[in-house]
């Protein structure tokens, strides 16, 4: 069975900016893998309507699952919701339970739940609400489209939220052998041994410590035995 796939839409100016840097993408790549949900791709887009409609559209036919971070706050750069309904044809507005949980949350801090505020309940017609337990304010899902926050504590709130409800497969296991020799050294064997395991995924990554070149070379599947057996192989050629 091949495990489903997901891709990832960071939304936001002061990601491509160099302002903030992103580590939402490094923490959803860990939870789907834990749960067998092959990321796939990443993308990252300007807060700008149009080309946030054409990622949505073209990642939400490609893949099983798209995540988007960033964007659903009370300001006016805030138009992801927006963008996603004119995506995926869905009309939007102002809903009464996102609108009561926005309400109740304002009320106990004693703050106005004012125009800017109310606007974190616009959600897209039939949409399902995404839990915020950090701060009130839900993302949503639409289709196979997973809106959250661009917050890294609230995003990955809302990652907890939304992942159990989702259907993956076997997860993805790790194996890795650290090689004192360049990739040039250890590139033609290597990919010998690849090619014997085509339903394995082997990858070279070089480093320089003190001077001297070296690789780490680490093997991914999601058959146990397959994937300690391939071990055991590389580790006979470069152990």
């Amino acid at each position: 069975m091949t495990n489903p796939t997901a891709a990832m839409l960071v939304i936001g100016d002061e990601i491509l900016s160099g302002r903030t840097r992103d580590s939402n993408m490094h923490h959803l790549a860990q939870e789907l893998t834990r749960i067998g949900i092959t990321l796939r791709e990443a993308r990252v887009v300007a807060d700008v309507h149009d080309e946030i409609v054409t990622a949505v559209r073209a990642l939400s036919g490609r893949y099983t699952h798209v995540f988007t971070s960033g964007g659903i706050g009370p300001t006016h750069d805030d138009i992801t919701a927006d963008a996603i309904a004119a995506a995926l044809r869905a009309k939007i507005g102002h809903r009464a339970d996102a609108m009561a949980l926005l309400q109740a949350h304002y009320d106990r801090a004693g703050l106005p739940f004012n125009e800017a505020r109310q606007r974190m309940a616009r959600i897209p017609e039939g949409a399902t609400l995404i839990d915020n337990p950090v701060s009130t304010a839900p993302g949503f899902t639409l289709g196979n489209v997973h809106v959250m926050a661009g917050v890294p504590n609230i995003f990955q709130a809302m990652v907890a939220s939304v992942l159990p409800k989702l259907t993956g497969g076997p997860p993805l296991l790790s194996q890795s052998l650290r090689v004192n020799r360049g990739e040039g050294e250890i590139a033609g064997p290597f990919g010998e041994l690849a090619a014997e395991y085509p339903d394995l995924s082997m990858g070279s990554y070089p480093f320089l410590q003190n001077g001297a070149h070296g690789t780490n070379l680490v093997i991914r599947g999601t058959d146990p035995a397959m994937v300690d057996a391939a071990m055991v192989r590389l580790t006979r050629l470069f152990g």
